[in-house]
């Protein structure tokens, strides 16, 4: 059982409503390449922080928190409980703690920034970000532009690191009491299955989706298209990558991604650890901590 058929089992156990912590399945219009719950999928139990916005539109962690916390009041006053489902590790943060305030965005400072980095690419505006913040440099692939540039422009605006705020902020006091449970696999099945998850994907349609996506106008710079699998059929459509080369990059990719979310969650002492196939053990979690708040 994969992690969205886990996910809506529950929630029809406990009678719950999901709410997506998902930094791509937010964007309309990229379903393959998110692993999207399907149509019947979303129809079997209530979705919600899905398909909330377009591919060119800017989105953030700190707009999520907004948007996922009033979310999580409306169903916790009538009555419903959330079920939050996805592996974004600051979109969960941001809901259960809130974000640092580190600055507001400065559209001079950005501009100036988007245009060194128009000028000399990304991988170089990553080296300026090595330079003044490295924890936020290891932690943010050297194509997405967006969290880079972010990040520069609140060390510029500031003179600190978006690291130093974060570490101020500490994440110490949770808005909301929740119960954490984490799906894992031995290494050597989880990277089988991600290779097996990336065939699918192509199989579906990844490519024709990311055709359509930029037949459209969607940027590829944007931060949507810098993500798994749409930055890699990108490039082998745009002549930067054969296609072999793009399937082989996507898997390894699948597999760092995957690397780095274990690395943070695992940092996460209150994670309850089961394997997929613990599902009875789950909802006894569940309807446990449900019966003590």
């Amino acid at each position: 059982m994969g992690k969205t058929g886990f996910a809506i089992g529950l929630a029809q156990k406990i009678r719950a409503e999901i709410v997506g912590a998902d930094s791509m399945q937010i964007y309309r219009g990229m379903d393959i390449g998110t692993a999207k719950p399907t149509a019947a999928e979303q129809a079997a139990v209530v979705h919600h922080m899905v398909d909330i916005v377009d591919p060119g539109q800017d989105f953030d962690a700190a707009e999520y928190g907004r948007m996922a916390e009033k979310c999580v009041v409306a169903l916790l006053s009538k009555g419903t409980t959330p079920l939050v489902v996805g592996g974004t590790g600051l979109y969960l943060k941001a809901l259960i703690y809130g974000l640092a305030e580190a600055a507001a965005s400065d559209s001079q400072v950005h501009d100036r920034l988007a245009a060194e980095l128009a000028r000399s690419g990304p991988r170089f505006m990553h080296q300026r970000l090595a330079q003044v913040d490295p924890p936020s440099a290891r932690r943010i692939h050297p194509n997405d532009t967006f969290r880079i540039l972010r990040a520069l422009e609140v060390y510029h605006l500031t003179g600190r690191p978006l690291t130093a705020h974060q570490t101020d902020h500490g994440f110490a006091r949770a808005r909301f009491d929740a119960l954490r449970i984490g799906l894992t696999l031995p290494r050597p099945e989880l990277y089988t299955r991600i290779d097996r998850r990336v065939d699918a994907m192509i199989e579906e349609g990844l490519e024709a989706e990311v055709r359509a996506l930029l037949a459209k106008g969607i940027d590829p710079r944007k931060k949507s298209m810098q993500s798994l699998g749409y930055r890699h059929m990108t490039d082998y459509l745009q002549g930067r990558l054969e296609w072999d080369d793009a399937v082989r990059t996507l898997k390894r990719d699948h597999r760092r991604y995957a690397k780095r979310q274990m690395t943070w969650f695992g940092a996460d002492s209150l994670v309850r650890w089961l394997r997929p196939d613990q599902f009875p053990e789950a909802l006894a979690l569940v309807e446990s901590f449900l019966s003590k708040t």
